[in-house]
């Protein structure tokens, strides 16, 4: 059994471990040193969105991504609106450029869906729209995964550039 006055002791180096803790946290936050002062996903989530279409395909049931090359900022929150104005699906499937940004929400129809995503698929006269941050720079490539699709011209590159402002 613990001594009455070893308990208020004891709680009292707990209490004061918690603040001092906090109190680093609050300094590292204040000086923009360190990774904890880098933007929380609430943070993000938070910034105005830039809306970029891309078309997978076309009416004339062209094999191709319009625009096939897309740039992003790291840092940047950005709304990829997705549509398939062709008569077969396609998908949109970017593993490495999914690895590297924080996913906010993907919409589709009346179903909204959180976590990591790494390709959408998207049936005749869909529409989808990705709302995610680039968090690493990089130029990652893009394909659809139907057979035949890519190696008829279904391919693209997203680029991601490090954020001026975080430097």
């Amino acid at each position: 059994m613990m001594c009455p006055i070893r308990r208020p002791i004891a709680q009292f180096q707990t209490w004061l471990g918690q603040v001092l803790a906090i109190a680093l946290v609050l300094s590292l936050l204040g000086s923009g040193h360190g990774a904890i002062a880098q933007a929380t996903p609430l943070d993000l989530a938070k910034q105005p969105e830039v809306t970029v279409n891309v078309s997978l395909g076309s009416a004339a049931n062209e094999l191709k991504f319009i625009p096939a090359e897309m740039e992003f900022v790291a840092g940047k929150r950005y709304k990829l609106v997705l549509t398939n104005p062709s008569n077969t699906k396609h998908y949109f499937t970017a593993k490495d450029f999914a690895d590297n940004i924080w996913s906010q929400k993907v919409e589709a129809g009346n179903v909204e869906i959180k976590g990591a995503i790494h390709e959408l698929e998207l049936k005749p006269g869909a529409i989808a729209e990705w709302v995610f941050v680039p968090i690493k720079s990089g130029t990652y490539d893009l394909h659809c995964t139907i057979p035949g699709h890519a190696e008829a011209g279904m391919i693209g590159h997203l680029s991601v550039a490090n954020n001026p402002k975080a430097a």
